[in-house]
C-alpha cells in the first residue's frame, strides 16, 4: 500500500497462466530499462525448481554487459519444480506446518525489498516483481497470488497467454485482478503467427484503455547449451534495440509515463477536491490549504493508503509518497470486513452481472428474498418480526419506521383526530438522538447542532443516564432531571457485565426510581395538553453520533415498559405506543451483539439496520416490522397502503452482498479472536458475562486513570473517550487537540508495523467534540488492535 516512489517505478507483472514466457518477457523489460541507463532491480518473491533454472538467475544470466546496471534476487527458493503452496509443504515434511510463511510475511518481505532499493538510489530507477504462475496461483499459505499480493497495490503488467484458449485466459486474468482493484498498465504477449490472440486482444484491451505490446516469439530452445545461449542473447538484443518496430523499449517509455501521470493525480487532486467538492460535515472555512486534504490513493482491510504531501512536493524524494493509516472510524461507522474484502466484491460482481438493478413491487428475486427471510427469521427480527422493509440507507429507513409507527398509531388512537392534530403527533426519545439527516429524521430528535433552519422538533426526549469507566471504576452517571439534586449523581457498579444484567437490576430502587420519574413525567406532559407522542424511538445501548453515549440499559428498558404498559411478554400487538430500535450503528455485532433485544429482554415492533449489513461496501437499509405493525396498512383501498419506496429499491447488488456479509459473520462468531476477546471480559468473581469487547479491558481501564481523560467506554468494536474539558459538546476541539499526534507516521518502534508492508503509519480518526472514538472492523486482528491500544496510549500518556 505505500510502495510509490518519485525515483524508483516498480510494476509487479503477473501471467495470465503457466508457461507464457512471462520471465522471459520480463528480462526483456530489464535489459531495456537498463539499456536506457537505468539501475534496474528484478525481484522474484517465490522461486520453485532446481536453483539453475531460477528466473533471477536467468536474468541475471543474460544481463550481458548491462549486468552491472541490474540486481536480480529470490526472496523464498524452493526445490520442488510444483505450485509454490506444495513446494512449502514438501519441504517441511509432518506437522510443520507453522513455518511456512504467511502471506504478510511475503507482503512484508516484498516491501522491505522495495523500500531498500528506493531508499540506495538517487537517479530515476526501474523495478520489476514477478509472480510465480498464473493469477490465481497459489501463494506459500495456499491463497492465491491476486489476493496474497493485493496488500501492496502495486502497478500492474499481465503476461498474456499466446496459445489455444489464451484469449479466454488473459481476459479472465485481467477481470480478476480488475475486480481486486488492481491497476493494470499494461498487457504484454508474443505473438503466435498461428493462434494470433494479440490481433483480438489489441481491440478489446484499447476499448478499456488498456496498453497492449506483442512481441515477437523466442527461438527454439537448442540441444548446445552455448548455442542456445547465443541464440537467446542475440533474440534479446533483437527485441530491447531502439528499432522503430520494437515494442519493448516503447513498452518502458509507456510505464515511466503511466507512473508520472499517477504522481501528477495525486499532486492535483487536494486543489481539484477544493475547487469542487462540499463535503459533509465539515467547516469549509477551517481548511486553509491543500495539506489539509486527505487523498486516499487506496484501502486493504483496516487501513488506507494516503498521499504524504510534503514528500511528493520533495524534489529527490526517497521515501514512499503513499502511507498506511488506519481507518480509526470504521469509515463512519460502516466498514465489517474491512476494505476491499474479496468475497464480498464478488458477490457484488455476480449480482451485478445477473441482475443489475430490477424493479421490486409485486416481484422478488433470490438476493432479496433470502435476505428477507434471513433478517426476519434468522436475524436480528427473530421471534418478533414478520416483515422487511428494503431502502437506500439508514435515513430512509428511519423515515420508513416513523410512517409505519405514526400509521399503526393514527389507527388505533386516532379516533376523534382531525388531519392537524395528527400532523402534530410527537416522538418520545432521548436527547442526543440521532436518526439520520433527511428531515423527517431530523424532526425526531430535538434541536441541536445535526438539524436545520427548516427543523420541526415533533416530541420530548428524556435526559438519559449514562454508563461510563471513571478512574478504573464502572460508573452510571444519574443526571440531575432524575435526581432530584443540582449535580448529577454516581452510582457504581462491580462489573460492566452487572452493568447489562437487566433481569437483576429490574428488582432495584434505580429501576423503581426510573419508572416513577418517567411516569410522572409523561403524566406531565398530558396534563399540559401538549400534542400526543405516537412512538418511542431510541438507539439502543449506545446512541453514537449524539457524542459516543452509553446509555445505562436499565433505563431504556423502564422506559419500554412504562411506554407499553408493561404488556405480556406472549403478545405481539404492539401496545401503548410502537416502538423503534434504530440498530443502523449498534446492529449486527457492531457493539458485540446481533440485535439488543435479548440482552434488554425486551423487543421492538419496528427496527432499523444499515452500515454493517453489506459489510461497508455499498449502502443499504432493512426495516424490520411486527406482524401488528404491517396489518396497520393491510386493506382494499390503495392508499391506504404503505407509499413509500425507492428507485433501488431491494437493490440486488446490496442484497447479495448482504447476504454474503451475514455468512462472514457467522464464521466470525466462532473464530478464536473472537473467543479470545469474549473470554478476556469474563468478571472476575465468576458470573456470566454478558457483554465484551475487541478492546482490552486492562487497556481500558488504565486509559480512564489518565489525568487528561474524563471516562471511557468500550463495547464490541467501539471504543469511546471522553476528554476533560470545560467547553463540553459538538463543537469542542478538545479531542481532536489531544489525538493529534495519532496523524503522525509511526512504526511503534518495533520496526516493521502492523500495516500492509509493515511501514510506518498513522490513525485516521474523528471526534465528536469532547469526545473520540475508535471503531475496528468485525475481523481486525489482535495484533492491529493492540498496536492502536499503543498508539492512544502513548499518545495520551505523554
Amino acid at each position: 500500500m505505500s510502495s510509490l516512489f518519485k525515483q524508483l517505478r516498480v510494476h509487479q507483472i503477473f501471467g495470465a497462466n503457466t508457461d507464457v514466457g512471462k520471465t522471459i518477457l520480463t528480462t526483456a523489460l530489464v535489459r531495456a530499462s537498463a539499456l536506457k541507463e537505468k539501475s534496474v532491480f528484478y525481484l522474484k518473491p517465490i522461486s520453485t525448481g532446481p536453483i539453475e533454472d531460477a528466473d533471477d538467475k536467468h536474468v541475471m544470466r543474460f544481463g550481458g554487459k548491462l549486468a552491472n546496471k541490474i540486481h536480480a534476487e529470490c526472496l523464498f527458493r524452493y526445490n520442488e519444480p510444483v505450485s509454490p503452496h506444495l513446494a512449502a509443504k514438501l519441504m517441511m515434511p509432518g506437522d510443520q506446518s507453522q513455518l511456512i510463511p504467511s502471506d504478510e510475511n511475503v507482503v512484508n518481505s516484498i516491501a522491505n525489498r522495495i523500500r531498500a532499493h528506493a531508499g540506495s538510489i538517487s537517479k530515476h530507477a526501474h523495478m520489476y516483481v514477478e509472480t510465480a504462475g498464473g493469477v490465481h496461483s497459489p501463494c506459500l499459505s495456499g491463497s492465491t497470488q491476486a489476493d496474497c499480493y493485493r496488500p501492496l497495490f502495486l502497478p500492474t503488467i499481465l503476461v498474456g497467454d499466446s496459445k489455444l484458449g489464451g484469449i479466454s485466459s488473459t481476459i479472465a486474468s485481467y477481470e480478476s485482478l480488475l475486480l481486486r482493484g488492481y491497476i493494470i498498465d499494461a498487457v504484454i504477449l508474443f505473438q503466435d503467427q498461428y493462434y494470433r490472440n494479440w490481433e483480438y486482444l489489441q481491440p478489446y484491451f484499447a476499448e478499456r484503455g488498456i496498453h497492449v505490446s506483442a512481441v515477437h516469439r523466442p527461438p527454439e530452445v537448442l540441444a548446445d547449451p552455448s548455442d542456445n545461449f547465443k541464440s537467446t542473447e542475440d533474440y534479446y538484443n533483437s527485441i530491447t534495440s531502439t528499432s522503430e518496430e520494437n515494442t519493448i523499449p516503447k513498452l518502458v517509455d509507456y510505464l515511466d509515463n503511466c507512473h508520472n501521470l499517477r504522481l501528477h493525480e495525486l499532486e492535483s487532486m487536494p486543489r481539484r477536491t477544493l475547487d469542487t467538492v462540499w463535503w459533509p460535515f465539515v467547516q469549509h472555512g477551517f481548511v486553509q490549504s491543500e495539506n489539509d486534504v486527505t487523498v486516499i490513493d487506496s484501502a486493504y482491510g483496516d487501513f488506507f493508503s494516503v498521499c504524504k504531501r510534503n514528500i511528493l512536493q520533495e524534489p529527490n524524494a526517497t521515501r514512499s509518497i503513499l502511507a498506511p493509516e488506519f481507518d480509526g472510524s470504521a469509515s463512519w461507522w460502516t466498514q465489517t470486513m474491512g476494505h476491499a474484502h474479496p468475497s464480498l466484491t464478488l458477490a457484488a460482481a455476480q449480482a451485478s452481472g445477473r441482475y443489475g438493478h430490477v424493479m421490486f413491487p409485486q416481484a422478488t428475486h433470490l438476493p432479496a428474498l433470502n435476505l428477507a427471510e434471513r433478517m426476519v427469521h434468522d436475524g436480528p427480527g427473530r421471534g418478533w418480526a414478520s416483515r422487511a422493509f428494503f431502502s437506500d440507507n439508514g435515513s430512509t429507513g428511519m423515515e420508513v419506521a416513523l410512517k409505519m409507527a405514526l400509521r399503526a398509531f393514527s389507527l388505533r388512537h386516532g379516533k376523534g383526530m382531525d388531519s392537524g392534530a395528527k400532523k402534530d403527533l410527537g416522538i418520545l426519545g432521548l436527547k442526543g438522538s440521532y436518526h439520520g439527516d433527511t428531515i423527517g429524521a431530523m424532526d425526531a430528535c430535538e434541536e441541536g447542532v445535526y438539524t436545520c433552519e427548516w427543523h420541526d422538533a415533533k416530541g420530548y426526549w428524556f435526559e438519559p443516564p449514562s454508563v461510563g469507566i471513571k478512574d478504573g471504576k464502572i460508573i452510571i452517571s444519574i443526571p440531575p432531571s432524575i435526581s432530584a439534586t443540582p449535580k448529577a449523581n454516581e452510582i457504581r457498579l462491580p462489573s460492566l457485565s452487572s452493568v447489562y444484567d437487566i433481569e437483576g437490576r429490574l428488582r432495584s430502587s434505580l429501576a423503581r426510581a426510573y419508572t416513577l420519574y418517567i411516569e410522572r413525567t409523561l403524566e406531565k406532559l398530558e396534563k399540559q395538553g401538549r400534542p400526543k407522542l405516537a412512538a418511542l424511538v431510541i438507539e439502543p445501548l449506545v446512541m453514537g453520533a449524539g457524542g459516543m453515549i452509553f446509555v445505562d440499559p436499565l433505563f431504556q428498558r423502564v422506559l419500554i415498559d412504562v411506554v407499553r404498559g408493561r404488556r405480556s411478554g406472549s403478545s405481539s400487538s404492539w401496545s401503548g405506543m410502537p416502538v423503534i430500535f434504530d440498530e443502523v450503528f449498534v446492529g449486527l455485532h457492531r457493539i458485540g451483539m446481533e440485535s439488543a433485544g435479548p440482552l434488554l429482554g425486551i423487543y421492538p415492533d419496528i427496527s432499523v439496520n444499515a452500515k454493517v449489513l453489506t459489510g461497508g461496501l455499498i449502502p443499504m437499509a432493512i426495516t424490520l416490522a411486527s406482524k401488528s405493525i404491517f396489518e396497520a396498512f393491510l386493506s382494499d383501498n390503495k392508499a391506504e397502503a404503505l407509499l413509500h419506496g425507492h428507485s433501488y429499491t431491494a437493490h440486488p447488488i446490496g442484497c447479495e452482498v448482504a447476504n454474503k456479509t451475514l455468512q462472514l459473520l457467522d464464521d466470525l462468531q466462532t473464530s478464536d479472536d473472537w473467543k479470545a476477546a469474549q473470554e478476556r471480559w469474563r468478571p472476575l468473581d465468576g458470573t456470566e458475562r454478558t457483554v465484551w469487547s475487541f478492546w482490552d479491558p486492562t487497556f481500558v481501564r488504565e486509559l480512564s486513570k489518565l489525568p487528561e481523560v474524563d471516562e471511557v467506554m468500550t463495547l464490541g468494536c467501539v471504543l469511546a473517550l471522553k476528554v476533560k474539558d470545560a467547553s463540553t459538546g459538538y463543537t469542542s476541539q478538545s479531542a481532536q487537540t489531544l489525538l493529534q499526534k495519532l496523524r503522525q507516521f509511526d512504526d511503534g518502534g518495533i520496526g516493521l508495523s502492523v500495516a500492509p508492508g509493515g511501514d510506518a503509519f498513522s490513525v485516521h480518526f474523528r471526534t465528536l467534540g469532547d469526545v473520540a472514538y475508535f471503531i475496528t472492523s468485525l475481523n481486525t486482528s489482535p495484533s492491529v488492535i493492540r498496536s492502536i491500544e499503543d498508539r492512544i496510549w502513548k499518545t495520551i500518556a505523554r
